[in-house]
């Protein structure tokens, strides 16, 4: 039997590409390397950066003798720090194959507004980039909204009631079009929305405008969420 490795990725690749891998390599195992996986800090990243980038470069570092190889995801449907880990990682020995996903037909979307945990939710959805997602969930009317891409600290999505609906970046990986920036955009209007984006993300430029024009609440939050950010989210849900 050939030796199971690790098949590292980051964003939301083509689900072609995907497969392609798991077809070639059946025994390995994907992981997102987005994901604070308790990796030792590196110290290639500066400290003022996005913590999501940071979490890629040093998951890779540390996975980096069962790591079979890396899919990139370098497009619109990322960002420049995804291309910029890509071209570090590569010169740093790994094997990364770069891709992109302008896919912009949407699939439908049922996790994002169902009644499941918020962090439920969001690990279902993120972990449909390798396994597709087979079931269809009712819809709940949503109470509150959670804009935004997975936080470093998921802790932070167990401050939401069920009744959360997903809106953002991660709802445009369920629909499979992580580029739609107008999905991107779009949230119910008058649902009490959290606003949230890794600081030092571009996304925050997104985020805050958004919530000015849908008077919700802008969130910043670079590693472990902070005492502040538990108050200002529970204080908003509570009025909301």
């Amino acid at each position: 039997m050939a030796k199971s490795m690790l098949i590292g990725y980051w964003g939301c690749p083509p689900r072609e590409v995907i497969a392609q891998a798991s077809r070639k390599h059946p025994y390995d195992e994907f992981i997102d390397l987005d994901v604070d996986l308790g990796a030792p800090p590196s110290h290639l990243v500066p400290d003022a950066y996005c913590q999501i980038i940071t979490n890629i470069v040093d998951n890779a570092l540390h996975l980096r003798d069962r790591l079979r190889f890396i899919i990139a995801a370098v497009g619109e449907d990322k960002c420049d720090g995804g291309r910029f880990a890509a071209l570090m990682l590569k010169d740093l020995g790994f094997t990364v194959f770069e891709v992109r996903n302008p896919n912009m037909e949407r699939r439908p979307i049922t996790i994002a507004t169902s009644g499941l945990p918020l962090r439920e939710k969001v690990n279902r959805i993120m972990d449909s980039v390798c396994k597709p997602n087979r079931r269809v969930f009712s819809p709940v009317k949503p109470t509150h909204g959670f804009w935004g891409v997975p936080p470093h600290d998921m802790r932070l999505l167990d401050l939401f009631p069920d009744t959360t609906h997903v809106y953002g970046w991660t709802r445009c990986v369920e629909a499979g079009v992580p580029a739609d920036l107008d999905l991107e955009m779009q949230v119910d209007p008058g649902v009490p929305t959290v606003f949230f984006a890794q600081t030092f993300c571009a996304k925050t430029m997104l985020a805050r405008y958004l919530a000015e024009k849908y008077n919700g609440l802008y969130i910043d939050c670079d590693g472990p969420m902070t005492h502040s950010v538990v108050a200002q989210i529970t204080a908003f849900i509570r009025l909301g």
